[in-house]
């Protein structure tokens, strides 16, 4: 008989350790009776939820579905038995480019989504911080995408509809501080940056930079105005940021306001506009009133926008892709609510990524 080149009492201790492991991870392993317990049901309406037995209320589905997930208890579930989620998208000033963008993207992908996922959207006339935040209370829907300012009303609305668990996702403009399940939206602050760095580098000469915005209440435009006003003092200090307009998205008065800029600031490099309105800075820069002609570096790729850069009036324009901020929103919610096979989890941080254009770049779409 050959003899174990490995002595027995070693065998004998290997195979103990063996056991005892497969005994932890039967002990791991979990169970209908684990998964009611956490959810605060019985065993045979765990059995009920997961085989599509039916008879379940569907808050209770919810619980059984949550509780089988945070224990590790992943299970493909009939396409029949997923929940039906009514979302509301609620855009204020959907006549706005970039608002306008959003709803037809949205419309997209809903035409491509299972019959159990119904879009509503509700445009209203203002952004009016009041306006927002009534519309947001006075949901009837599972779960909300919405853009809006950061204001104390917003904020409130926000946490009254966590309380009644309906998740809210933000858009383009990010609510911090708040409990929204997520925002989908680019980084501004990099992207404020990246103007700075373009008005940095390509400026003749140094001199005064000119800034247009809605409102720094939205967190999109501060932290757009935040980055740029970085870039320059870190990298180019002979560039310094004169004046901060806003312009409410306004074309009108956008163009008037930048229009006074002009004459008082006449030696005005660059004019960075980081919301709507960029047909309101194309006519207050067409009146000629500089001395030379700025630097016009704006957001969002439009028929407007895309106009401007083959016009030479618009340096560069940054785009903070519609169509993707629209898909991990959406992508976003399915996750919450249960679906499987959706590429984002928790904690959802959006990557949608800024897409730059120039006289050289445009879509031939546009």
């Amino acid at each position: 008989m050959l003899k174990s080149p490995v002595p027995t009492d070693v065998w004998v201790e290997f195979a103990k350790c063996v056991r005892e492991l497969m005994s932890q991870s039967k002990e791991k392993r979990p169970t209908m009776s684990d998964v009611a317990a956490l959810a605060g049901v019985g065993s045979a309406t765990v059995d009920r939820v997961l085989n599509e037995r039916g008879n379940v209320r569907e808050d209770v589905r919810k619980k059984v579905i949550d509780a089988a997930r945070s224990l590790g208890l992943r299970r493909q579930l009939p396409p029949s038995y997923k929940p039906t989620i009514r979302i509301n998208l609620i855009l204020p000033r959907p006549t706005l480019p970039l608002l306008a963008s959003m709803a037809e993207e949205f419309k997209k992908i809903a035409r491509n989504l299972e019959r159990s996922i119904l879009l509503q959207v509700s445009t209203l006339a203002d952004e009016k911080p009041q306006t927002i935040a009534a519309a947001l209370k006075s949901t009837l829907c599972d779960a909300v995408i919405v853009y809006a300012q950061d204001h104390p009303l917003i904020r409130e609305a926000i946490e009254i509809l966590h309380d009644r668990d309906v998740p809210v996702v933000t858009m383009i403009s990010d609510v911090l501080g708040t409990r929204r399940l997520a925002y989908a939206g680019t980084n501004q602050y990099a992207a404020g940056r990246s103007a700075g760095f373009f008005v940095g580098n390509m400026a003749r000469q140094g001199g005064p930079a000119i800034i247009l915005c809605n409102q720094l209440g939205f967190q999109s435009h501060a932290q757009r105005v935040e980055g740029f006003r970085d870039y320059l003092k870190q990298n180019a200090p002979n560039i310094e940021i004169a004046r901060i307009v806003e312009g409410l998205d306004d074309r009108s008065r956008s163009q008037a306001l930048l229009e006074t800029a002009f004459r008082e600031i006449p030696d005005a490099v660059a004019v960075y506009n980081v919301g709507a309105a960029n047909l309101g800075v194309r006519a207050a820069i067409e009146r000629n009133i500089l001395n030379e002609r700025p630097l016009f570096i704006g957001h969002e790729l439009t028929k407007y926008t895309s106009q401007m850069l083959r016009d030479g009036i618009m340096t560069l324009t940054i785009d903070q892709s519609p169509r993707l901020q629209a898909q991990f929103a959406i992508d976003v919610l399915l996750d919450h609510f249960g679906y499987e096979d959706v590429p984002v989890s928790s904690p959802y941080v959006s990557q949608v990524p800024i897409v730059l254009y120039t006289a050289e770049y445009i879509p031939t779409d546009m």
